[in-house]
Order: C-alpha cells, then structure tokens, then sequence
C-alpha cells in the first residue's frame, strides 16, 4: 500500500471550477473519505486521484512516485464504482478473475487468488453463481473482490453503497470498515453520506463548492467545526445556530451574548464587530432547566425510542435539543435551557469562519 499526497489540486471545465487548490495527505493503511454534497467536487478529487481526469494543475504523488499525468493503468489502483460494473452472463468466480485474466496471470494463481478473496468477503458459495442473479448487496461485495483480488496500492470507491437500501448500507458499512482494517489498505471513500463517513474514516475532507473546509477526524469535525458549513452539514440533527444580533466583541478578552444572558469563552483571535456573530451548539449540549441562560416554546416533538428531539422557537432562531426518550413535553409548553459554554462553537456571519475560542468548561446560566 501506499501514502497519496495531493497537492494544490485545481480543475476548471471552461469557466466552471470543480475543485480549488485542495492539498491533503493520505497516510499508508489509513481510510480517508471525501465527503459533501452533491456537485461540491469530491468525485472530481477522486477521479483525477485515479487517474481518469487529468488536473488543470497541482500534483498527485503515489508513494514517492508523481503520477499526476500517469494514466489509470500505470497507477496501480483500484477502483469501486456506485454502480456494480459486473460482467452479468459471467460467474462470480470469473467477474472476480477477470482483471488477473487480462493481466496474463497463471490459471494456478489466478483460482487462488480468488478463492483467498472469496473467503475474505464471504461469498466463497456464490462463486458459481451469475452475477446476475445475485442481490445488490452480494453484487457490491463481487465489485469489491474484483479490486481487491488486483492487490493494488490504494482503493479508491466512489459512493459504491448508494445502490443499496437502508439496512444493506448499514450492514456493508461495518463490513468495509472491517475489510479495510484485515487488508491494511490505503482507501479513498467518496460519500455524501455524513453517517458513512463518521463510522468508517480515520479522515475525512468535507468539501464544499469545490474547497476543502475541513480536514481532520471524525470527532474533530464534528465536536470543532471550522466553518458555519462543517457545523450545519455534520450532525443529525445538525449544530443549532443563533442569531446574535446584539452580540458585542469586547476587544480579544471575552464576549457577551444576547443581552449578557450569556457569557462565552474569550476570543484568541482578535475582536468580531457587532451584529457578525453566531452562537452554534449542538442539541446534547442544551439542557432542560427551570430556567436558563434561554427560553423557548415548544414547536415539535421527536420520539426517536431511545431518545427524542425537541424544537423550540426561541428569540434567536429555531433550536433542536436532545431529551430524554421518558421525558413528558408537550407542544406549546415553555422551558428554558441551559447551554455548556466549554461546548460553544461561535462563527462570524460574513465569513462563515469559526473563532478560535479558550476553553474553561462549564454551563451558561440566565
């Protein structure tokens, strides 16, 4: 396996530009997902990775290796695509041997090579079967063993659950994380699937409008999301955002919120000019009190079994938090709620950019 370093990466068709001078590093044996929504340029990133798009400039290095305008076929990587590309009047066993076939491999290696594969995805009874009569999860696991049989230096699959149903994906998730951790391969998931994404990647890149936001691990995109849309795209549901009009920057010491109900962290990066400032939190981090640092009516009520989300208008902005799945609220009922301050996020409006905060823990009190 191999470490891939992108660098700088940049690719315009005519006047639209897909990706911009994105750089990131992808360790030996590590999974790093790219994720966003559609059209933001993820599968563009993974395509010229793969060698299938040439970059309107920037670097792509294999290894030590620069294969930016090698073609797929020198790159020595495999590819998984959303849709099975399976040869469908053909077995298992020969969808799976057919890039070995072509590569001229001896029949003896070639049935053991398969037979390994087989066994590693489970699906050593189907090896006879067409592919074509196979379900849509045992076709995605005939994909996966035709690039892994390869044994290349990288995987790079391109949302390849997006065929499935729920229950499939849920299932074949834990089985590509599992796969990824017996071969030790360097991997490249494409999703927009924020759930895939968190329960597989060591890494993730969350991209948007052709920029990489952010880049770092699960939990640090989601408990410190460096932009207001990190904090909206990662989380279900996503981060709450209020609307502090009245918020006053008090030079680099501290900042006070909402008519000074609240008291925020201090600021290490400067001050933030009145009316340019969000306050984002995530639903665990309110509290239901008697009173609190802020009040809300209940607009909805969420019954999730071992949990249920609650939405409440409040005079800054729409709020979602978490409650206790045995916790009686009724729609209309007024509470008021308490926020951890150690778990603040807060943004500027104009720029979308999160202030770099000092942490001293703690709730926010009325």
């Amino acid at each position: 396996m191999a470490k891939i370093t992108v660098e700088a990466l940049h690719k315009s068709f005519g006047d639209f530009v897909a990706v911009k001078s994105s750089s990131f590093t992808i360790e030996d044996g590590e999974f790093f997902c790219l994720l966003g929504p559609s059209g933001c340029g993820k599968t563009t990133t993974l395509r010229m990775i793969a060698g299938l798009e040439l970059p309107t400039s920037g670097r792509i290095f294999l290894g030590e290796q620069d294969v930016t305008f090698k073609r797929a076929a020198l790159r020595d990587i495999a590819f998984v695509f959303q849709f099975f590309a399976l040869y469908p009047h053909l077995s298992v066993r020969q969808n799976i041997a057919f890039p070995l076939k072509s590569q001229g491999m001896p029949r003896s290696e070639i049935r053991e090579r398969v037979g390994e594969v087989a066994r590693i995805l489970r699906i050593s009874h189907l090896l006879d079967k067409r592919a074509s009569s196979l379900s849509s999860g045992d076709r995605q696991r005939v994909a996966l063993g035709r690039a892994i049989v390869r044994r290349p230096k990288a995987f790079l699959m391109d949302e390849p659950l997006g065929a499935l149903d729920a229950e499939m994906r849920h299932v074949m998730t834990g089985e590509l994380r599992a796969l990824h951790d017996r071969l030790a391969a360097t991997s490249i998931y494409v999703t927009h699937d924020q759930l895939e994404a968190m329960s597989m990647a060591d890494k993730i890149a969350v991209m948007n409008r052709g920029i990489v936001e952010q880049l770092g691990s699960p939990r640090e995109v989601y408990d410190r999301p460096s932009s207001l849309f990190v904090a909206d795209f990662i989380g279900s549901p996503p981060m709450n955002f209020l609307s502090l009009g009245e918020g006053i920057a008090e030079g680099a010491d501290k900042i006070r919120l909402a008519n000074g109900h609240v008291d925020a962290p201090r600021i290490l990066e400067g001050g933030v000019r009145e009316g340019d400032l969000v306050l984002g939190i995530r639903p665990e981090h309110l509290q239901f009190v008697d009173e609190g640092a802020l009040r809300g009516v209940v607009f909805g009520v969420e019954y999730l079994g071992s949990a249920q989300i609650v939405t409440l208008t409040t005079p800054h902005g729409v709020v979602r938090a978490r409650a206790p799945a045995d916790r009686r609220i009724s729609v209309g009922e007024r509470l008021g709620l308490e926020l951890r301050t150690d778990r603040l996020s807060l943004f500027e409006k104009s720029t979308g950019r999160a202030l770099a905060l000092a942490r001293n823990g703690g709730a926010a009190h009325g």
